[in-house]
């Protein structure tokens, strides 16, 4: 069998899989077989075939991204994917290799989550050239916005006038149906009221009005994004993250969450991406309980990477009560990441901080009480409808800055900074990829003006920086976005010069008692061993070595402190906030420019 012959085999498996009952009929009009044709010759797979090698890492300890809007920092004169770039090639050249840049495309709500055109960069933003620039400069994620597309793209307008393409693309519910078990992250009615060429029809939208669920029944759907996904890899798209992806496939037999069709479109996408360039990666946004985000790792044949969504949450509670056992038990629960796929570890995104991943982690009472300390913190709080009569709080809208501002014991502390740094010392040392939201670098606080002006809460984390006005405070060394922004590079220098960081190294949970959160990492050639001990308490702590089995052959160093223990050392006195990396490796740390 050939190349060709081969991967149209997999191709037409996985078409097989969505879209046949179990009767092998096929619900569309081409066969399973001649669909796979198409998308071989729409992939250009008929050209050029990669041969992707499984379980291959294609990542290292020095991978970090950055997460940003193409406006969050702005100039006068410029588009903001220009200045972006400027700004990243001048200052972060060397601390970070990737950036994911949030929707750059034309939209009209949910700050470019609600996309009109799928194939066009916003013109008051840039274009595909500034988009291709930071693609030669950085490893580009890009959104896959999947789910869902705009109330006033082409596709819905022409849903309207029953026109293709777009008349077949939407899904059309009966209202009288019960629809209360359908899961729903929003408090909008599932069902919006469309006036068509046909008449009324009530189309299902998932997370609001404005953003309209794409029916991936049809077939046609499916290749359009096949066509997106081609045109991404064109233009320089390394990374590929598929926006509210578990909600893709509906049955209003079931609540529509993680259906079976839904893991097999994503392994269909993987292996397309992976034979168009082996090193193609597929993250998935799965913002639901833990258990759940997990499995779209498959069995190393769906998401490379899924987003840690349970750390955010676990981390802020931790910081913020002083006591790691919620973080401790979660951390030993984590199955270890397959070779050929990771987690990736952030701690603050533009969405906020979810609160549906810490479901069966914290108890009602913790999540109640960490919810009511970031009201007191200047937060806001999202709900999401559990039935037709409860609400839950569903996510935190506040910037990461002012969360830690307090804890559940003190309001001002004066340790802001310190439990800051603590947060990004511990998400760059656990196993998985870090990613650091642009507005935690710059430990950028509430901003309430854009939150009021846009009316939604989770515009209070999404401020836009004035270029000139980020370098004064940024070069100003008596403010916090200066001295947040200086350690957590230090830390990103440090981190990418230890094997033992590797996103797939060994990780081991250390049990110090409840005000310390301790682990061990370990390279896979065994030569590194790290131990990150981490004060998540406003009290001093000790730890005694003993208690964490150093190798007393070995000469330890520590690495944030950038000095050797002594060799009679017995105990570690760590103040408030504080972590150590102690390593039996003392690396030299690779500076920016990329030379050891």
């Amino acid at each position: 069998m050939t190349a060709i012959e081969h991967l149209t085999s997999r191709i037409k498996a996985h078409l097989d899989s969505i879209y046949c009952d179990s009767h092998g009929t096929s619900f569309i009009n081409l066969t399973t077989e001649q669909l796979a044709h198409e998308i071989i010759t729409l992939m250009r797979l008929d050209e050029f075939i990669a041969t992707p090698q499984p379980h291959h890492n294609p990542w290292t300890q020095q991978d970090a991204l950055l997460i940003t809007y193409s406006d969050s920092i702005k100039t006068d004169g410029e588009v903001p994917l220009k200045t972006l770039r400027d700004f990243l090639r001048a200052n972060l050249t060397g601390y970070i290799n990737g950036v994911h840049i949030l929707p750059f495309f034309p939209w009209s709500s949910d700050d470019g989550f609600a996309v009109i055109d799928y194939l066009q960069v916003n013109e008051g933003h840039g274009s595909w050239n500034d988009i291709s620039a930071i693609a030669n400069d950085f490893n580009l994620m890009t959104d896959l916005v999947i789910n869902h597309c705009s109330s006033r793209s082409r596709w819905f307008d022409n849903y309207k006038k029953g026109l293709e393409p777009g008349a077949s693309y939407f899904i059309d519910i009966d209202p009288s149906l019960d629809l209360s078990h359908i899961t729903r992250p929003r408090t909008s009615p599932l069902l919006r009221p469309t006036e068509t060429v046909n008449g009324t029809k009530n189309v299902w939208c998932t997370f609001s009005h404005d953003q309209v669920d794409l029916d991936f029944s049809n077939p046609k759907v499916l290749l359009e994004f096949i066509k997106i996904i081609r045109f991404y890899l064109d233009r320089g798209a390394l990374i590929f993250r598929l926006d509210a992806v578990a909600f893709l496939w509906k049955d209003i037999t079931t609540h529509s969450v993680n259906l079976p069709q839904t893991h097999e479109i994503i392994r269909l996408i993987r292996t397309l991406v992976e034979h168009c360039n082996t090193e193609a990666i597929i993250i998935t946004e799965t913002n639901i309980p833990n258990r759940e985000n997990i499995s779209y790792f498959g069995n190393a044949n769906e998401a490379h990477m899924v987003y840690n969504f349970s750390l955010p949450p676990l981390l802020l509670h931790t910081l913020t009560s002083g006591n790691a056992t919620a973080l401790k038990h979660w951390l030993m629960s984590m199955p270890p990441a397959q070779a050929g796929t990771a987690y990736l570890n952030f701690i603050a995104s533009h969405d906020g901080i979810g609160l549906r991943p810490v479901e069966g982690l914290l108890s009602d009472a913790q999540t109640q009480s960490l919810a009511q300390l970031m009201e007191r913190n200047g937060g806001k709080i999202s709900w999401r409808s559990v039935d037709a009569n409860h609400m839950k709080p569903y996510e935190l809208n506040i910037a990461l800055w002012d969360a830690l501002k307090s804890t559940q014991t003190s309001e001002d502390d004066q340790l802001q900074l310190e439990r800051f740094i603590s947060a990004h010392t511990i998400m760059l040392a656990i196993e998985g990829i870090p990613a650091i939201y642009i507005h935690s670098l710059f430990a950028t606080t509430n901003d309430y003006a854009r939150a009021q002006n846009s009316g939604h809460n989770r515009a209070i984390n999404r401020h836009q920086w004035d270029l000139q006005q980020l370098h004064t405070v940024l070069e100003d060394e008596k403010s916090h976005h200066s001295a947040v922004f200086q350690r957590i590079k230090h830390l990103l220098t440090i981190r990418k010069g230890q094997p033992a960081f590797h996103p797939n190294a060994t990780q081991f949970t250390l049990h110090l008692g409840e005000s310390i959160f301790a682990f061990w990492r370990q390279c896979s050639n065994r030569e590194q061993s790290i131990f990150c001990l981490n004060n998540i308490s406003d009290q001093i702590q000790t730890v005694t070595l003993s208690d964490i089995n150093l190798i007393t052959l070995d000469a330890w160093w520590d690495l944030l402190g950038d000095q050797a223990l002594a060799p009679d050392t017995t105990e570690i006195t760590l103040a408030p906030y504080q972590s150590v990396w102690l390593s039996n490796q003392n690396y030299h740390q690779i500076a920016p420019s990329g030379e050891p």
